[in-house]
């Protein structure tokens, strides 16, 4: 009872990168829950077992060599770092966590976005974010405003120092920096608002640095771009 006491809710996911970091969160606590159950009890059994070993008349006694118990350890402490070393590969290395860096010295830069996935470009600047969406012409400084249940690439920079585009409801986090351009992969799941910060110290404004970002249903996304659109021809007249 103590260790499922120990063990929080899981709040509901926001989104796929979200939800593969919460999974591994999750079940690196319940392995990590009964290990320090286990070595407290250990430690309290120790503690009382040899509470008088200082009392000889020739001081405290070293323990026995116990040959069997420490090849045991040694067994259970690799098989404990395998099992977390497989899990935390599995979500970090999974395309919706993992970060691809557009290296102009290479001729293979980021992922191009597939057919039917929602293209956005990040330009972080002091103090700002701008989102720019090059298929469908429109850019904006207000919010990034995306549809739920679609593959979403997102492309970061930055423009003059270094920041960072972070939106911790969502599981999303990846420096901006100038000259470099990373890709972010997701899959947006939950309607609704989330506050994008700018992680990085970058400067007199940096704790103004926020924005955010809308997820919306298909058609409110599109009702979103017409609208854009409208207002930025009407501004070109």
């Amino acid at each position: 009872m103590l260790g499922l006491a120990a063990v929080p809710g899981v709040a509901v996911a926001s989104s796929v990168t979200d939800q593969l970091i919460q999974n591994l969160n999750q079940q690196l606590l319940y392995l990590a829950v009964p290990i320090a159950v286990l070595v407290e009890i250990i430690l309290v059994y120790t503690v009382w077992r040899f509470r008088a070993n200082g009392d000889n008349a020739d001081g405290p006694q070293p323990t026995r060599e116990n040959r069997q118990l420490e090849i045991t350890w040694t067994i259970a402490t690799a098989i404990v770092l395998l099992f977390v070393g497989t899990a935390s590969f599995h979500a970090l290395a999974h395309p919706m966590v993992s970060t691809i860096l557009d290296d102009p010295q290479s001729e293979q830069g980021p992922a191009d976005a597939p057919e039917g996935a929602i293209e956005v470009n990040v330009v972080a600047e002091q103090w700002q974010f701008t989102y720019e969406y090059p298929d469908e012409n429109v850019t904006t400084s207000e919010a990034l405003v995306l549809p739920e249940n679609q593959s979403v690439y997102i492309y970061i920079t930055s423009n003059d120092v270094v920041h960072s585009f972070h939106v911790p409801e969502l599981g999303l986090k990846q420096d901006a920096i100038p000259g470099e351009r990373h890709l972010l992969r997701t899959e947006l799941t939950g309607q609704g608002e989330y506050r994008v910060y700018c992680a990085e110290l970058c400067g007199t404004g940096h704790a103004e640095m926020l924005s955010s970002v809308e997820v919306v249903s298909e058609d409110e996304y599109e009702s979103w771009l017409d609208e854009q659109r409208s207002e930025s021809t009407g501004e070109s007249e």
